[in-house]
């Protein structure tokens, strides 16, 4: 899903592009894409663009007559440049946006549609699609701690919720956990002062830095590539590959559609952070330490090729029980 970053670079190129032109059509190539029904499509022809801003992870569009276009690029959604009028695309396609200098067309890949289009009427009804987070950029440290701390939640959960934190999402708040070495189930009420500060400028650097590189990449053409898996990343996606912090293997955390990357040794002292369904399977034979889970992976590989596994490691003996006193 498209986060502050991409988000960000969206718009400054869609604003290049449109603002002060007038918005000849809106053409909808799948009609559930639009999720309201006043005002309709219509009152949009022929009024100009004013502004192009961003809200949380949303799109919108304002134009003259207070009106605006809330786009939702949702997980797979996508903005494209045409030529004015172009075709829609038949699989992907779902709207196009048609200008005196261009097209600019919506797509979304796979069979779920979940991006949408609200028209909406008036500033105040548009500033109701805010989820109430702060913005990570503009918020001081001490309005980062007040959000962070009003509710326990693992801090994945915390950075990820557009209720408290506005526009960041599974990609970035790996990254950004990971650049201020913290666990993501660790719990935001358990946070030192210094592990807040911590977060805080590591939230700030990644979005930052990471903006600056699309902003880079698209090089004043408009943004083509908008992923969340990039090969400067340094966990998110990169299960298995090295930490380019400390050459440990990163790990994941499977749930539902997405999942946490993380390295254990610098996030969590080494330890392995309990996968649901594998944890569940495995139970006892759950691996809890890095060191256990390369001994797994060698056995596992000693098996396939008929070679003998690697001694294991002498368990520490046990102690011996204290002697109780002898009766006399």
């Amino acid at each position: 899903m498209p986060e502050l970053p991409d988000v960000t670079v969206y718009v400054e190129a869609i604003g290049a592009r449109v603002i002060g032109q007038p918005l000849e059509r809106i053409r909808l190539a799948n009609p559930f894409v639009l999720r309201t029904f006043t005002p309709p499509a219509s009152r949009f022809e022929g009024a100009k663009v004013a502004s192009v801003e961003r809200l949380g992870k949303r799109i919108v569009l304002g134009a003259t007559g207070d009106l605006y276009a809330v786009i939702h690029l949702m997980i797979a959604g996508r903005f494209r440049w045409l030529d004015r009028g172009a075709k829609i695309p038949g699989k992907l396609g779902l709207l196009a946006f048609d200008f005196p200098n261009g097209s600019l067309i919506l797509t979304e890949a796979g069979t779920k549609r979940r991006a949408s289009l609200h028209l909406v009427e008036g500033r105040a009804a548009m500033l109701a699609f805010h989820a109430g987070g702060i913005e990570p950029l503009d918020a001081t440290l001490d309005e980062f701690t007040a959000a962070l701390r009003r509710e326990s939640h693992t801090l994945k959960r915390t950075m990820t919720d557009p209720r408290i934190f506005s526009g960041v999402g599974n990609a970035y708040s790996d990254e950004i956990l990971h650049r201020a070495r913290l666990s993501p189930v660790r719990l935001s009420l358990q946070l030192t002062d210094d592990e807040v500060a911590r977060l805080y400028a590591a939230t700030r650097e990644v979005l930052v830095e990471w903006t600056d590189r699309l902003r880079a990449d698209a090089a004043g053409a408009f943004p083509e590539k908008v992923t969340a898996f990039r090969d400067e990343m340094a966990v998110h996606g990169k299960y298995g590959k090295p930490c380019p912090v400390c050459g440990s293997r990163v790990q994941h955390i499977v749930y539902a559609e997405n999942e946490t990357n993380y390295c254990a040794t610098c996030q969590t002292g080494g330890k392995l952070l309990a996968d649901r369904s594998l944890s569940r399977l495995l139970r006892g034979d759950w691996p809890r330490t890095l060191e256990e889970a390369e001994a797994v992976k060698a056995a596992s590989a000693a098996a396939l090729t008929g070679a003998p596994p690697p001694p294991a490691k002498p368990s520490p003996s046990p102690r011996a029980k204290p002697r109780g006193r002898a009766s006399r």
